[in-house]
């Protein structure tokens, strides 16, 4: 069974480590390989609330698109992500990239657009893969980074899980 190397988004604004660490946990029992970029705090885009804690995750899997897409639904709705009384977003994971794919793809497109338009989603992406080719752009994301004019203001924050430090401050 051959492996492809996916590139998810995590984000939270409420009980932010909690979530973040929950949704780790969970991804960590069916990926392989996972590397864990700095975790950063950002405002809210496109929705009323409190700062949100972000990082994205690189991983090997051995899933078909779609049946990842649907094991993270399930991580969200496990973190409350679903429930009709939530307040905020709990736990939002997002499939940022999956290997070299381009296109729609069941209703989900790959890349994600938000890559080129969030700083939380390509700063992360640039530092814990800055070799790697945008599919649809074609330029390495640490270039895309150092290209991106994008009025966000990000700070890293101190942020561990299962005892490792995944923002040095």
């Amino acid at each position: 069974m051959s492996l492809t190397r996916i590139y998810l988004g995590l984000g939270s604004n409420v009980d932010r480590e909690a979530h973040l660490c929950a949704g780790l946990d969970a991804l960590a029992g069916f990926l392989t390989d996972m590397h864990c970029s700095a975790v950063f705090e950002s405002q809210p885009v496109g929705i009323k609330s409190g700062p949100f804690y972000n990082l994205v995750v690189s991983a090997l899997t051995d899933l078909p698109l779609t049946e990842l897409d649907r094991r993270l639904k399930f991580i969200e709705a496990d973190n409350g992500r679903y429930a009709p009384e939530r307040k905020g977003l709990p736990l939002d994971i997002d499939v940022l990239m999956y290997g070299e794919l381009a296109g729609n793809f069941d209703g989900l497109v790959l890349p994600r657009a938000e890559i080129l338009k969030n700083a939380f989603v390509l700063w992360p992406l640039a530092l814990i893969a800055p070799d790697v080719v945008h599919p649809g752009v074609g330029k390495p994301m640490a270039e895309l980074w150092a290209q991106a004019q994008i009025d966000q203001v990000l700070a890293p924050v101190p942020f561990q899980w299962r005892g490792v430090q995944l923002t040095r401050i």
